[in-house]
């Protein structure tokens, strides 16, 4: 009798305490973690996304996923991110097509000079441009959303306002913004953002070719006291996930993701444009900064330089078996 009582008496103990270690489990228990990698500094606008969208998708899964941010190439640099996310190094990344020309043909008929106007519509006509022709660049991957800057324009240390103003200066640029110099008779310099700053102190390079966010972002107003508005030349960007992580998710918070999608682009867009009135705003007042408009006859003048690009893309996309003409006419109509 007296054992069995023992034995009873154990067992409760047992249950009590198993009771109570089950109510003392992290409170992060079960939760889904995903790792998503970014190259740009964390105050640039593929970063600022990021974190919008981290938000979003923790507030709309009511906690159940947890993402960690990794910008500034810390987790995968930026003509690595794509290779990277398929093998698993990172579960999201968001990469920039326009470091890959060859690789993503039809996504990058985006940044052709085509005349999109700002960041809201060429995020929408990337994205739509996508859902049509699900190239196959991307077969690995799970595309969450897509985006792209606002139009280039020409921020340099001395005043252009010609073709002649142009011809031979030394301007950082990357992709098809490269070409675009090139036609246009200036010399084009390959060399990460970042890493252009030092570049224009020490005269490197005599200015640069982006959209005008980073007349802010990066203080280029400091050095460039001239913008010359070509609004020419977008970067497409894309995030994206590896495929088996994707499909491991549970079907609510897939489609949590998938719903984000065409909101996430528009928002994007939309935020991206913001800045770049933000960041003209502050190089006029903060830095006296000029920005010169080409009149009507010198912009056809840069326009006409450009035509053979487009026309070049199309013979190449032909080649390859690609309906390049109704691209073209797909991403104008998209653009609308």
């Amino acid at each position: 009798m007296f054992k069995r009582m023992i034995s009873s008496t154990t067992l409760l103990l047992f249950a009590l305490v198993s009771c109570v270690l089950l109510t003392q489990q992290p409170a992060n228990a079960g939760k889904i973690k995903l790792n998503y990698a970014n190259f740009p500094p964390a105050p640039t606008f593929p970063c600022v996304q990021m974190e919008r969208w981290k938000v979003e998708v923790e507030k709309r899964t009511d906690g159940q996923v947890q993402i960690n941010t990794f910008p500034g190439g810390t987790l995968l640099g930026a003509k690595g991110m794509m290779d990277g996310v398929i093998a698993g190094q990172s579960d999201i990344g968001n990469i920039c097509m326009a470091y890959q020309p060859g690789r993503f043909i039809v996504t990058n008929a985006t940044s052709l000079p085509i005349g999109i106007a700002d960041a809201k519509q060429g995020s929408l006509a990337l994205l739509k441009l996508y859902e049509k022709y699900k190239p196959a660049a991307f077969k690995d991957v799970v595309v969450l959303t897509m985006f792209t800057n606002a139009p280039g324009n020409v921020m340099s240390k001395v005043p252009v306002r010609t073709l002649a103003d142009i011809r031979g200066m030394d301007l950082r640029a990357s992709g098809g913004a490269a070409q675009i110099l090139k036609a246009w008779g200036a010399n084009p310099v390959g060399m990460p953002m970042p890493a252009t700053v030092e570049a224009l102190q020490k005269g490197t390079v005599k200015g640069i070719f982006s959209s005008l966010e980073v007349m802010k972002d990066f203080k280029f107003a400091e050095n460039c006291k001239y913008v010359t508005m070509t609004e020419t030349v977008i970067y497409p960007f894309a995030v994206v996930m590896n495929k088996a992580k994707f499909n491991s998710l549970p079907p609510d918070v897939q489609k949590v993701m998938m719903d984000l999608k065409e909101e996430q682009a528009m928002w994007t867009g939309k935020y991206m444009d913001e800045q770049i009135q933000k960041s003209i705003a502050w190089s006029k007042e903060a830095n006296n900064v000029e920005f010169i408009s080409l009149p009507a006859a010198e912009k056809e003048k840069w326009v006409g330089k450009l035509d053979f690009i487009t026309e070049n893309w199309i013979k190449k996309a032909n080649t390859k078996g690609l309906p390049a003409e109704q691209i073209i006419s797909d991403i104008k109509t998209f653009a609308k």
